[in-house]
């Protein structure tokens, strides 16, 4: 399965991040993604070493956000369904991939079978176009997990990232945004007439 390949990967922080323009062009850009829980109710786990659900310390290649079971859960950024994954760890998930990055959604309702997702009205398939902010999913509580909630992983060029740190990235692309906006125009440069 992939998501067993994404355990054996290394962890990494905000270096694989660093803006650069292949990666994001400019700060800015990070303001174009979706934060993918619609009903949020708390961060529940921390990306990096945790104490697991069952008490042994491990590794945590996301962050678990809690949400109502069903709450809507959106895609982050316009890419293609790369996998649909159905194991006892992730439960029912999606691995998007959206140029180097990919993002991995964890413990989704619905059913997964065939490279085939359902849940409600959403019926997504591998190779699948998706669009930013669309609707691919809802909370659930599939594979190892001790309550409702999105695991939500993220990689950039086979190097796992913080997730943490992508949300403060757009966080901080919308502040840019919306400085440049508030920002007062520089008045029209006076035209002088000369006069003969």
């Amino acid at each position: 399965m992939l998501w067993a390949c994404f355990k054996r990967s290394g962890l990494v922080g905000l270096a694989a991040l660093q803006l650069s323009s292949s990666a994001a062009h400019a700060q800015s850009r990070w303001q174009m993604g979706v934060f993918p829980v619609t009903t949020f109710q708390a961060y529940t786990s921390h990306f990096g070493t945790r104490s697991g659900p069952w008490g042994r310390v491990e590794p945590h290649y996301g962050l678990d956000i809690a949400a109502p079971m069903g709450s809507p859960i959106r895609n982050w950024w316009a890419g293609v369904v790369q996998d649909v994954i159905h194991d006892g760890a992730c439960g029912v998930g999606l691995v998007i991939r959206s140029g180097n990055y990919e993002h991995i959604y964890c413990h989704l309702s619905g059913s997964a079978a065939g490279g085939i997702y359902r849940s409600g009205p959403v019926l997504l398939r591998q190779g699948q176009r998706l669009r930013t902010g669309q609707l691919i999913g809802h909370v659930g509580m599939s594979g190892r997990t001790t309550g409702p909630h999105l695991h939500w992983g993220m990689r950039h060029d086979g190097r796992w990232l913080d997730p943490a740190q992508i949300l403060r990235a757009m966080a901080a692309g919308r502040r840019q945004q919306a400085a440049r906006r508030a920002a007062p125009k520089a008045p029209p440069a006076p035209r002088v007439a000369v006069v003969r």
